[in-house]
């Protein structure tokens, strides 16, 4: 089979809507930001679509393509990669090509007929399921006795659900091998510190051992009763300050969620200080830039206070994800839960991956920071490090 009978077979497949799902990956160019892309069959407005999703880096972007258009859609995604694997009815279909597109198609029959779900909007398939009784749901109050969300809980539950997924997507970056420690910085009511326990521990049996810490003393003694209440023998809550815990010297995941301002940046410095593998950051109250912004180019945003708050805000993360990103994590700036459930809904992820910064990545840093006259804490945290990156 060649290049050309290559794409009119499989566009035969598509055009008799066949389709389930399909992955076209291994890019041609290791430069290319686009990582692979996905496909599948949807229905608008009684229309058939194939929905392409992009991959890349650090975002995801989404394409609703009529079968007359996917064609071109398809050519091009031919020049950028090199691998496509498609689940149809009643095949799955594995192709690979050669630098110089020479073709090799191999096709596997399924034993049992695949279904097609055309729907946009499907039911969201939760980690956590929502008609599954969970003991620590229960006890926080978000589950009846029964197992049932609660009306007024749905949006926690939901919340729940997508902090799981991060810690999910997580499970490759941490070690195998010994008992994994993890950190929460500003546990609060600890919520998501029982869920990333019990998805942890519970559903994937793995060894772990769970700190979490915040100022609040009556917080902390109801976190600890609860946790001796589910017999969650390794997790253990502690009354103290960011700055001030010294207790550990390695730690394979730190979590903080809503510490406020600079506290973000202690965290997040302890964090690399002491090789996290994982870090997942919900930033909160980014005051520090807002106080240094000084940049007449941006006066035009920056005359409104409104404005200038979320500006410094947005801007405050993206340098802690640059910082991140030098500091030899892969970092991404996701959406953590809908904005209509709460302004708080950024969330920065990063898994180490030990890549040095190129001599760019430092050139277009510092003339962010200089453009805006930020003096990140972040920076003065991790100088030390910054030195011998730079050197």
């Amino acid at each position: 089979m060649d290049f050309e009978q290559m794409k009119e077979e499989f566009l035969n497949l598509i055009n008799r809507k066949e389709l389930v799902n399909a992955t076209i990956s291994q890019p041609r160019q290791k430069s290319n930001d686009l990582k692979r892309v996905k496909l599948k069959p949807i229905e608008l407005k009684g229309i058939y679509h194939i929905q392409i999703e992009y991959q890349f880096e650090r975002i995801l972007k989404h394409e609703n393509v009529t079968l007359e258009k996917f064609l071109d859609s398809f050519n091009h995604l031919l020049l950028n990669f090199r691998q496509i694997h498609a689940q149809f009815l009643d095949q799955s279909i594995q192709i690979q090509l050669s630098k110089k597109n020479k073709v090799f198609w191999k096709t596997e029959k399924v034993s049992t007929t695949k279904e097609i779900n055309l729907s946009h909007n499907r039911k969201k398939n939760y980690l956590l399921d929502e008609t599954t009784p969970y003991p620590f749901l229960i006890r926080l109050g978000v589950q009846t006795e029964e197992g049932k969300v609660k009306k007024q809980k749905f949006d926690k539950f939901r919340q729940i659900n997508r902090f799981v997924e991060f810690i999910h997507d997580s499970l490759d970056y941490l070690p195998k091998d010994r008992q994994i420690r993890i950190l929460d910085f500003g546990s609060g009511k600890s919520y998501l510190t029982f869920a990333l326990y019990h998805y942890l521990k519970v559903e994937k049996g793995l060894d772990i051992r769970v700190t979490g810490l915040d100022l609040k003393k009556e917080v902390i003694e109801e976190c600890n009763q609860i946790a001796r209440d589910l017999q969650y023998e390794q997790l253990e809550f502690l009354v103290g300050d960011i700055n001030d815990y010294n207790d550990e010297n390695s730690v394979d995941m730190v979590v903080t969620l809503h510490a406020c301002d600079v506290a973000t940046d202690m965290a997040l410095a302890r964090a690399v200080k002491w090789g996290a593998k994982v870090i997942l950051s919900v930033p909160c109250c980014q005051h520090e830039l807002n106080q240094q912004l000084q940049s007449p180019a941006l006066e035009i945003m920056t005359q409104h206070g409104l404005i200038k708050e979320r500006f410094a805000s947005l801007a405050t993360d993206s340098i802690r994800a640059e910082i991140l990103t030098i500091m030899g994590y892969e970092t991404q700036i996701l959406e953590f839960i809908d904005i209509e459930h709460t302004p708080k809904n950024i969330l920065i992820r990063a898994h180490f991956n030990g890549k040095k910064p190129t001599v760019t990545q430092l050139e277009r840093y510092h003339a962010f920071t200089q453009f805006l006259s930020a003096k990140p804490f972040l920076e003065n945290e991790l100088k030390d490090i910054f030195k011998n990156i730079s050197s």
